[in-house]
Parts: structure tokens; C-alpha cells; sequence
């Protein structure tokens, strides 16, 4: 008897405690990463760059709303806000409260998919399957039907009210004490809302900075960026696997990138140009699937730098 269960039970135990901490302790052990980038014309200042992506805020996420209040303490000199604010239609003044304090410092900023729609349960396993056959998104899945709209234009309107700027398909520019960045996004390819012919040509003549931003990581979008030239892409979506294998890393990335730029800094090539690329692994999850393992939530503050 003891041989025969003994293994079945041992395992049931180790899978049930490491769900227990998944879901109790690690899902909100937010985290600061920083990073360091070197994409400045030599003998420009430093400039720290806060970045916060895939809040997936749900109603009654107090942790969650003071954690990303603190991060107003770390005084950047603005913040990017690559997309995924919202797992629940009512989950807006949440948001804009927890973001409230960033939204004092100039910024920038592109949605994801469920900041336009509400999130639907599905079994965490089609990932696998989808990732094994090449779909991701509607980029290889059928269109969503009776999905649920979120109030995205609330969140739209918040932002632009505090100076932010909105780079769904389009440019713009941050003054910062002398110094002009010049940012260029695109809307979610996750859903194939991107749309790069309205924003190409490249980084604009006359700014100290040029800086892309999108929220989901698409091959299409990084090689699109790379081979015009910006020197630094910023981007969420992926929750860096959020489900990962300890020294082994993540299993999927629900996009087509692969699992080795899951999150955290690297590089991009395309068309003989190569681009720094920082991908956040976000700091919220799906409410259908509030659980994180080998991957805690986060937040990243990028020092950029001149370049060697």
C-alpha cells in the first residue's frame, strides 16, 4: 500500500504546495528591475526611464494599487506604460489611482488587448498547444466572439489628461528640461491592430532620443522598428512566461518571439540594424489565472546611457 501510493501522494503534496505559493506569495512579490541601456549621443545626461506594463488590474487590489503608487518615489525622468492595464471592466479607477502618482511625470503610452477587452477563461494548457502550432492571438486563432468591452476610453482620456502621450499607431514627443525624446508606437499586434505604415520612416531628425514602443513583442513589429533604426524598443505582453521552470525559464510567450527574450534586455537584428529590446514581464496576470511561479511581478527603471 505505502509503495503504491506513496509516489502519486508525494507528488500531489509538492504540486499543491507549489500552487499554494504561486497563487498566495509570488503573484504579489512585486519586484523593481533595473536596467541599464546605452542608446544616448555621447555627452547627454542620463535619463531613467520608468517602465510598467500588463497591470491586469482586478477590483480589490489594494497590494497591487500601493506597490505601483511607491514607484513614484524613484522620481524618473518620465514613465512608458506598455499596455495591458485592465482585467476587469470595473477595474478602471483602480488603475488611474494606482497609476495616479506616476501620471505627475511626463509619459507615454500604448494598450494591449485587455485594455480593449475583457479577459475569458481558458484552459492555461492552450497555450502550449498554440505556441507547438504556431497560432498566437488572432494572429493565428479565430476572431473573438461576445468578448467583453472594456472602458478603454476612460483610461484614454485619463492619460491624455495628465500630459501623457498615446502612441496607438502614432508619434510623439516628450520635453524633458532641454532635452526632446521622440517615441513612436503602434497599437496591438496581438489582436492585428498594428498598423506600421502610418508611422515608418525611421527616428526623427531634430530629437536627442528616438525611442519605439508596442505592447506585444511581434517578430513583424521588431523587424519593422530594427530596420529603421531605433536604437531601443519597449515592450510587455509576454508576463515573462509567468508559469516558468526554475534554471530552465519559460514555456511560452503567447507571441512569436522566442522563450530566450521572454523578458529583460537583449537585441533585435534586422535588415543589417540592430536595436536593444526590453521586454517587461509585467506585474498583474490574467484574473482567470492569478498565478505566478519562477516569475515574480515587476516593474523595470531603464538608466539610459551614452553610448561607448
Amino acid at each position: 500500500m505505502r509503495a503504491r501510493y506513496g509516489v502519486p501522494l508525494t507528488l500531489t503534496a509538492v504540486g499543491a504546495a507549489g500552487l499554494a505559493y504561486a497563487a498566495g506569495f509570488e503573484v504579489r512579490s512585486f519586484r523593481l528591475r533595473r536596467v541599464t541601456v546605452p542608446v544616448l549621443p555621447r555627452g547627454m545626461r542620463p535619463l531613467r526611464v520608468l517602465q510598467v506594463s500588463d497591470i491586469h488590474m482586478v477590483s480589490g487590489q489594494r497590494k497591487k494599487q500601493r506597490w505601483l503608487q511607491s514607484l513614484a518615489g524613484l522620481r524618473p525622468d518620465f514613465v512608458v506604460n506598455t499596455g495591458d492595464n485592465l482585467s476587469d471592466p470595473e477595474g478602471v479607477p483602480e488603475a488611474l489611482d494606482a497609476l495616479g502618482p506616476l501620471m505627475e511625470f511626463p509619459g507615454a503610452y500604448v494598450f494591449g488587448s485587455n485594455d480593449y477587452y475583457g479577459p475569458k477563461l481558458r484552459n492555461p494548457a492552450r497555450y502550449l498547444i498554440e505556441r507547438a502550432q504556431g497560432r498566437h492571438g488572432l494572429n493565428g486563432n479565430a476572431p473573438a466572439v461576445g468578448a467583453v468591452h472594456n472602458p478603454w476610453e476612460e483610461l484614454r482620456d485619463a492619460f491624455d489628461a495628465a500630459g501623457w502621450v498615446g502612441l496607438s499607431n502614432s508619434r510623439g514627443r516628450l520635453k524633458l528640461e532641454g532635452i526632446e525624446i521622440a517615441l513612436t508606437g503602434l497599437d496591438d499586434p496581438h489582436i492585428k491592430r498594428d498598423r506600421y505604415a502610418e508611422v515608418a520612416g525611421g527616428p526623427e531628425s531634430g530629437a536627442d532620443l528616438s525611442l519605439a514602443v508596442v505592447h506585444a513583442p511581434y517578430l513583424r513589429s521588431l523587424d519593422a522598428f530594427t530596420a529603421d533604426g531605433y536604437p531601443l524598443i519597449l515592450a510587455g505582453h509576454t508576463h515573462g512566461g509567468q508559469l516558468c521552470i526554475p534554471f530552465y525559464g519559460a514555456l511560452v510567450t503567447n507571441c512569436d518571439i522566442d522563450t530566450d527574450r521572454v523578458k529583460g534586455l537583449s537585441s533585435h537584428t534586422a535588415a543589417g540594424h540592430t536595436s536593444y529590446l526590453h521586454v517587461s514581464a509585467g506585474c498583474g496576470t490574467n484574473r482567470y489565472t492569478p498565478v505566478r511561479f519562477a516569475c515574480p511581478p515587476e516593474a523595470t527603471l531603464l538608466t539610459l546611457t551614452a553610448r561607448g
